[in-house]
């Protein structure tokens, strides 16, 4: 719960190498009235790589909760947080790159999880070329140097990943060389995915931040925990044509993770779904 107004402020380790101290705190120390920790001295490359190095175990949650808990075993602090990304097709096409970004807080003293989440289009995509001028061209497109690069010899499975690429001279300088180590004659050039790489993803961040404040926010009615929201979705809203229940909820339920408490909300900005959306009407 946020702190009293005179009370020393409650310290949450946050364990990163990417810099994400920097949109985190700004928002949830004078949100929720807490103290952002950074905490070192642990490599979370070692959980997962964007550019595959090391395979990423389990789920997205499950990596931010294993980052989460290792900085609270580090600091021995009882609140901690942490960040994770993910990339992939968009849902509702497939056919444009997407980026989701999620927030787990976990607070041992109180025995809550609260999760927020961002996400939206990425600028993505990636080039396999031999020709500097493509290269060139490629970066002033994803807003280098800013957005920095990954270089590989040959194709996206090579070992030989170059990263830190952050000025000109540095990519045309590691282009060349992994042009002169594939055996193709092509290099592989991509976004470099960490977050301070990559203004996006940071402000990315920064919403799923925004948006575990507000569940942070949401009380409890029966115990006062923070962290009542959503937890389900109910399908069913009926078909305005010929009444049939769709896909579409009709109904949220919320509920607290501490005490278990749940109530079911229905749906009031939405009587009916439309035809289009209904497997009858439109199968």
């Amino acid at each position: 719960m946020p702190a009293n107004p005179g009370s020393t402020p409650p310290r949450v380790a946050l364990l990163t190498q990417h810099g994400k101290e920097r949109v985190l705190a700004p928002v949830l120390e004078p949100g929720w009235g807490c103290a952002i920790e950074l905490v070192t001295g642990f490599d979370t490359d070692q959980l997962g790589t964007f550019t595959g190095e090391t395979p990423r175990p389990g789920s997205q949650l499950d990596a931010a909760r294993r980052k989460a808990r290792q900085g609270m075993e580090l600091s021995g602090l009882p609140i901690g947080l942490a960040s994770e990304g993910s990339f992939g097709p968009d849902p509702f096409t497939g056919f444009f790159p997407w980026n989701v970004e999620l927030l787990v807080w976990i607070d041992d003293t109180l025995g809550i999880e609260v999760v927020g989440t961002a996400q939206g289009a990425d600028s993505g995509g990636h080039l396999q070329t031999r020709q500097w001028s493509e290269v060139e061209a490629f970066a002033q497109r994803q807003g280098f140097p800013a957005q920095q690069l990954v270089l590989r010899p040959e194709g996206p499975e090579h070992p030989g990943v170059a990263k830190g690429i952050a000025d000109w001279d540095t990519l045309r300088e590691r282009f060349g060389h992994c042009l002169a180590q594939a055996a193709n004659h092509q290099v592989f050039v991509e976004p470099d995915r960490r977050a301070f790489a990559s203004p996006t993803r940071m402000a990315r961040i920064e919403e799923a931040a925004r948006d575990l404040l507000q569940r942070l926010r949401s009380p409890c009615p029966a115990c006062q925990a923070p962290g009542y929201w959503v937890s389900e979705r109910l399908p069913g809203l009926p078909c305005a044509a010929c009444g049939a229940p769709t896909a579409k909820h009709r109904a949220e339920v919320w509920a607290c993770g501490r005490c278990g408490h749940r109530h079911t909300v229905e749906r009031h900005d939405r009587q009916t779904a439309a035809p289009a959306e209904c497997g009858r009407c439109n199968p």
